[in-house]
């Protein structure tokens, strides 16, 4: 080889090295040429994190990646900036698909996904059954059952499996007994029935914990309290130790067992309004007062209460105390409490319109912090709450007229009274 031969081959590849080096640095740092856009972009990323685990990822229908087997985690990297259809799909389990939009140099995150289970498997814990009451613990229930003499009150303990008989009507009168409500001691041992015989309102209280049980009448059941509230007092929750209430002077205060005002809470009284039905709800360093369906909410800074929402039949908190659902017969809504840093970020106080339906809407519980479980009409739907893109609804159940309920401790299960049959469900969180 001559020496201008060397010379030339070094010329080429000192060009090809000045041509190829930047290409390698700038493709390395995520910079790639969108042809459809005719300019230089830098790429970004996708972070999902599933429940369960080992689910497929397809982007734009085809087969991206496959979560790992021990987080349930996927990092997806080198993506152009634009939206992206993505769906994650697992055999059993309804798919969850939303359009999520990749930016340069951030990595979009769906850290709070859940799939929910195709057809689950119901069986029946038991027939004739006219209603059922969830201990506090969620290891007891009280089955109310139909049966020749009139209804009888079973215990049925979750952990043993284990159905005994607490007592019958007959036990409280010979006559018609009408039970019309019933709560557990905050220990459960105990459960506080409000009855109607002969036109009269009674209140008994029954001993579960002790064999044979024992049943007294009292003149009114105000757990744990001795005696029944003063006459001001208009609605009032115990938190622990201590009580809030609301009294006829429209004041918010917190207080012991005594009732006594230890500390006032409000700076403003709320006008409070006679034969209206009051109902406080306290959340940690959050207070909502329910005046019939309209809901308000104790604002620390003018220390008085501010409308939130109408009408409101019902508000419950999520499992991470950062929000509350709030729903009324065809509309859910969530109010976000704190900050939420994550994907989608959220402020506190926002609130968001979830979805409406045209049928009534029964009972909600929170599925997860990020999905709801309730019931529409016969039917039981699932629904996540990031409102990126459209919201992921499924149906998972159908039974006519269902009275639901959602366990929160592990086996998470259903339960559905429907036609006097209670159903409860495989573990639907896994």
């Amino acid at each position: 080889m001559t020496k201008k031969t060397r010379t030339i081959l070094f010329l080429i590849c000192f060009l090809l090295f000045l041509l190829i080096t930047p290409t390698v640095v700038f493709y390395s740092q995520g910079y790639r040429f969108d042809f459809e856009n005719k300019k230089i972009t830098q790429t970004g990323g996708i972070f999902l994190k599933v429940s369960p685990k080992q689910v497929e990822i397809y982007l734009n229908g085809k087969l991206k990646e496959e979560t790992d087997f021990f987080f349930g985690s996927a990092l997806i990297e080198e993506l152009s900036p634009k939206k992206y259809e993505v769906k994650i799909k697992k055999e059993g389990y309804h798919f969850w698909q939303k359009n999520l939009e990749i930016k340069e140099k951030q990595v979009t995150e769906a850290k709070n996904i859940v799939l929910i289970p195709e057809n689950p498997n119901f069986n029946i814990l038991g027939k004739g059954i006219d209603d059922f009451y969830f201990s506090p613990n969620e290891k007891k229930i009280i089955l109310k059952e139909i049966e020749e003499k009139g209804w009888a009150l079973k215990l049925y303990d979750i952990e043993r499996k284990v159905k005994s008989h607490l007592i019958g009507e007959e036990d409280i009168s010979k006559t018609e007994v009408d039970l019309l409500n019933l709560n557990f001691s905050a220990d459960a041992k105990k459960i506080f029935l409000e009855v109607g015989t002969e036109e009269q309102l009674k209140h008994f209280t029954l001993e579960i914990d002790k064999i044979p049980v024992v049943l007294t009448e009292s003149e009114k059941p105000w757990p744990p309290l001795k005696t029944s509230p003063p006459s001001n007092i208009i609605t009032y929750q115990i938190v622990g130790e201590d009580i809030y209430y609301l009294d006829n002077s429209g004041h918010l205060f917190k207080s012991d067992f005594s009732f006594e005002p230890k500390i006032k809470i409000t700076e403003v009284p709320f006008p409070v309004q006679q034969e209206t039905e009051y109902q406080l709800k306290v959340f940690s360093d959050f207070v909502f007062l329910k005046e019939n369906q309209i809901l308000y909410q104790f604002n620390p800074s003018s220390k008085s209460f501010e409308k939130v929402f109408e009408p409101v039949k019902g508000l419950i908190i999520s499992p991470d105390f950062k929000k509350i659902v709030y729903f009324n017969d065809y509309e859910i809504w969530i109010l976000f409490l704190k900050e939420v840093f994550d994907q989608p970020q959220k402020k506190a106080g926002e609130q968001l319109f979830l979805t409406r339906f045209s049928e009534k809407i029964g009972q909600i519980f929170w599925y997860t912090s990020h999905y709801l479980i309730f019931n529409v009409g016969n039917k039981i739907k699932v629904a996540e709450i990031d409102d990126r893109d459209g919201i992921n609804i499924y149906d998972i159940a159908e039974f006519k007229n269902p009275k639901i309920f959602w366990t929160s401790i592990q086996p998470q299960r259903l339960y559905v009274l429907s036609n006097e049959n209670l159903y409860f469900s495989e573990p639907l969180l896994k």
